[in-house]
């Protein structure tokens, strides 16, 4: 299975920052790869707000839709996303943001199966190449959005 992590200190508020990652419908305006994005449900419990949502996710010729569910905890201040729908056979993907003089530290990782094993090995060899990519364009579009002007 593809698994990648990554940890960036991102210089903008920690709520701001996940914020713009709870903001799915946004994603194909500055997320590489995604293009197409549509939230279906958002209601908040308790601590959590809990989203389903689907992701079309393409390079090239190869493009393909997953339904995923997104809790996000508020205590912890931590998003937790699984597939629930696609060509998916497993997704663990954990967000973790801390507070850091600077702005927000951010881990991230990553772990999936790809129902169809020809492309989960092609994955594989490419995969923290596109997560770095991905993490990349948070990054960037936290600095247009929140960067403090001098």
């Amino acid at each position: 299975m593809p698994k990648a992590s990554v940890n960036r200190l991102i210089e903008c508020d920690k709520n701001q920052l996940i914020n713009l990652v709870l903001d799915i419908e946004k994603y194909p305006t500055f997320v590489p790869y995604c293009k197409d994005a549509k939230v279906y449900e958002k209601n908040e419990v308790g601590n959590f707000i809990n989203i389903i949502a689907d992701l079309t996710i393409g390079k090239g010729l190869f493009k393909d839709t997953y339904k995923s569910d997104v809790k996000f905890n508020k205590k912890d201040n931590s998003i937790y996303v699984t597939n629930i729908g696609g060509p998916l056979k497993h997704l663990d993907n954990r967000w973790n943001f801390k507070d850091h003089k600077e702005g927000t530290e951010i881990h991230f990782d990553v772990n999936f199966e790809i129902k169809n094993k020809f492309l989960n090995i092609l994955m594989t060899k490419s995969f923290q190449y596109g997560l770095d990519k991905i993490a990349d364009a948070f990054q960037k579009k936290a600095n247009e959005l929140f960067a403090v002007q001098n």
